[in-house]
């Protein structure tokens, strides 16, 4: 059909141009008779010509529309009778397909079949088998019940009677035995090891604090220490990094810092300066290179000799040097290096009587704070710091875990973790020890539980562990599971930004529900 539509199309324009040429030919052949008024004849002989011209073109040219059209035709039935061959070999490979599919879904029915079949073979001969156990089973049960003259029910909640009130009472009986002797044991044992210890180890009694006041031997010296314009006291507070404070205080300077050993440095400079007499920038400058070459000595020797007298040997250079700089650190008013070494004598002691390693014993309680030496420096609580140390130092297990557990935060996973626990204690709570008074250690507890009970669904809250630690109660119908992480999350930061304590405090927040009924 497409094939007749182009040769209709192709006539019609082959008589078009045959018409308009003959209309043009024509015109052109009146404007010619006119012109030149030619003859009747002439003009009939050249009209003649001309229609013969005419259809001769026309002719020429409708066979050459007939030639593109039967050629147009041609072609495109070419293409279609190509494109009917390919959609053939198309349908025949899907044909071909579908067979093969239709072929694999049929052998797979047939072993499905064949496998369901012995499956039903093998279900039949197993419940017969079944069958015949149960049945001679309860010949057997018969049996018995018409021998011993019970049902088997009954026999067995005889014996089971029996036995469990037996039970009961033997281990009732023995397991009180057993707690009360092992708590009486127990007890006496400790009081001793913990008498024992204290007695055999002699500590000082008296609490320290880092020297923070030079005296002068006149007022005059507070002029030369401020130099003109301010220029040496300037220079000294550079090169050391505190500040001086220079009052009404007669005769007395005051080093204010948070560094402790910055806060040496320049009290050794300054007295070295007041002795020589000559202090303007230049002679500050060399008497404080002088006094960090002296305190760096100091701090050296001072964490040899801590660790020759608490019986420790073979500690990394580096944990000597920072067991030194814990000779200027303090813990309300207690200087941190002497706690240490009373420490590790107390855990020494203990480790002895209970027949535990006092070599190790005495390592763990000599760095058990070795992270006070830094805490001022980097972040972290001086728990988080000294694991730090002791695992970059390669200190064993049984050491790391006693820094880690001496407060509680973790579990202790040794004896020795325990001693060290017990031995902090002992040093921290004696008299004298501490600066702090019973009554500044109850108001801080105090107040960190009327933080904690300020919020919304708290119903009770416990501050533990001496204050490191808040356990918070909440009520399961106003706290989800999600809001406790929130909860958390605002009382750490209220009781930052409220209170003043010395390391860090842990926060937990315990939610319990609970179903009750009844039975009537």
């Amino acid at each position: 059909m497409p094939n007749v539509g182009i040769i209709i199309a192709a006539v019609i324009l082959i008589v078009l141009a045959v018409l308009v040429t003959f209309l043009l030919s024509k015109s052109n052949f009146d404007k010619e008779i006119k012109s030149r008024e030619l003859d009747d004849e002439s003009l009939a002989a050249k009209r003649r010509k001309i229609v013969e011209d005419a259809i001769r073109e026309g002719e020429e040219k409708k066979r050459e529309k007939l030639l593109e059209a039967k050629e147009e035709s041609l072609k495109a039935r070419n293409d279609l009778e190509k494109e009917i061959k390919e959609r053939r070999a198309e349908v025949q490979r899907s044909e071909r397909r579908v067979q093969q599919k239709e072929e694999n879904v049929e052998k797979r029915s047939d072993a499905l079949e064949k496998r369901e079949a012995g499956i039903n073979s093998k279900e039949e001969a197993l419940n017969k088998k079944t069958e015949e156990v149960i049945k001679l089973g309860e010949q057997r049960l018969q049996e018995l019940e018409k021998i011993s003259g019970l049902t088997s029910e009954q026999a067995k909640e005889y014996l089971l009677k029996i036995v469990e009130d037996d039970v009961k009472h033997d281990s009732a009986v023995m397991i009180k035995n057993i707690e009360a002797e092992a708590k009486e044991e127990a007890d006496k044992k400790a009081k001793e090891i913990v008498v024992n210890a204290i007695q055999r180890c002699a500590a000082d009694h008296v609490s320290e604090t880092t020297i923070s006041v030079v005296q002068l031997p006149n007022d005059e010296m507070k002029g030369r220490i401020i130099g003109r314009e301010g220029r040496n006291i300037r220079t000294l507070e550079t090169m050391t990094g505190v500040d001086l404070i220079i009052d009404d205080t007669p005769e007395a300077v005051v080093v204010s810092g948070f560094d402790p050993i910055r806060r040496e440095v320049a009290r050794i400079a300054l007295e070295k300066l007041i002795v020589d007499g000559r202090i303007h920038p230049a002679r500050i400058e060399e008497m404080v290179e002088k006094a960090q070459k002296e305190v760096a000595a100091k701090i050296k020797d001072e964490g040899e000799n801590a660790a020759l007298e608490a019986g420790v040997h073979g500690l990394h250079p580096e944990i000597i040097k920072l067991l030194g700089r814990m000779k200027f650190r303090t813990s309300y008013g207690q200087n941190v290096l002497k706690h240490s070494v009373e420490v590790a004598q107390l855990c020494g002691l203990m480790a002895s009587e209970l027949g535990l390693d006092v070599r190790i014993a005495k390592r763990a309680g000599l760095l058990h704070d070795i992270g006070k030496a830094v805490d001022h420096e980097m972040e972290g609580s001086h728990i988080q710091l000294g694991t730090d140390i002791c695992k970059k130092y390669k200190e064993s297990q049984i050491v790391i875990n006693a820094v880690e557990a001496h407060h509680g935060d973790v579990e202790p996973t040794s004896l020795i973790a325990v001693l060290v626990q017990a031995a902090d204690t002992i040093s921290a709570a004696r008299p004298g020890a501490r600066r702090e008074t019973l009554e500044t250690y109850t108001t801080r507890l105090k107040e960190l539980e009327e933080i904690t009970n300020s919020f919304k669904g708290v119903d009770h809250s416990f501050a533990i562990q001496a204050g490191r630690e808040v356990r918070v109660m909440v009520v399961p119908d106003q706290v989800s599971d999600s809001d406790m992480i929130l909860m958390a999350h605002d009382i750490a930061k209220k009781i930052e930004n409220e209170m003043e304590y010395p390391g860090q405090i842990k926060v937990n927040i315990i939610r319990e529900s609970r179903a009750t009924d009844f039975a009537k």
